[in-house]
């Protein structure tokens, strides 16, 4: 709805209360704190946004196993606001991790890794370098086509992501 100022005061209203009757190291502080992130990674406020995910990404550090989705997410999370801030390279190791953390958990097909090489293969795309990028997306395609209606929407996105790659891949890529 676009009252982002109004989330943001009731997440740290609840981060608040949290505080006081959880231990640091409590999941939910590092939900709450990754929902802070969130929004102002919607407000255009990237070092802020990171801030939080950089504090989710400690409590979940000490609190869940290293491989837990919520590791990934984060991870995810982090990545994204360095696209947002043009820092591809930061980006793109960031959802690397993250699509370790994937591949170790879920089955070879699973929607999440699809999720995960796109990520890998717009960030390529950002760089400039469109075969590789190209690598992944036809990665994400091939999960897709696996768990998905072949008419889904979400297919649609990733034809489109592949011509794109191709048509630039015919240029060669940038250094």
């Amino acid at each position: 709805m676009g009252a982002q100022s109004t989330a943001l005061f009731c997440y740290e209203k609840a981060l608040e209360i949290q505080l006081k009757f959880l231990p640091s190291t409590h999941p939910d502080l590092g939900a709450t704190y990754s929902n802070i992130g969130l929004i102002y990674q919607s407000m255009g406020e990237y070092t802020k946004a990171l801030s939080q995910y950089e504090q989710t990404l400690t409590i979940e550090q000490q609190s869940l196993p290293l491989e837990h989705q919520s590791v990934a997410i984060t991870y995810i999370n982090i990545g994204s606001a360095y696209v947002s801030m043009g820092e591809y390279q930061t980006a793109l190791k960031y959802f690397e991790k993250a699509a370790e953390i994937r591949e170790k958990s879920f089955p070879i097909n699973h929607p999440d890794l699809a999720v995960s090489y796109n990520n890998i293969g717009l960030v390529y795309n950002k760089m400039g370098k469109y075969s590789t990028a190209l690598t992944y997306y036809e990665k994400t395609l091939k999960i897709k086509q696996q768990s998905l209606p072949a008419d889904h929407p979400s297919l649609a996105g990733i034809y489109n992501n592949i011509d794109i790659q191709k048509t630039s891949t015919d240029y060669g890529d940038s250094m």
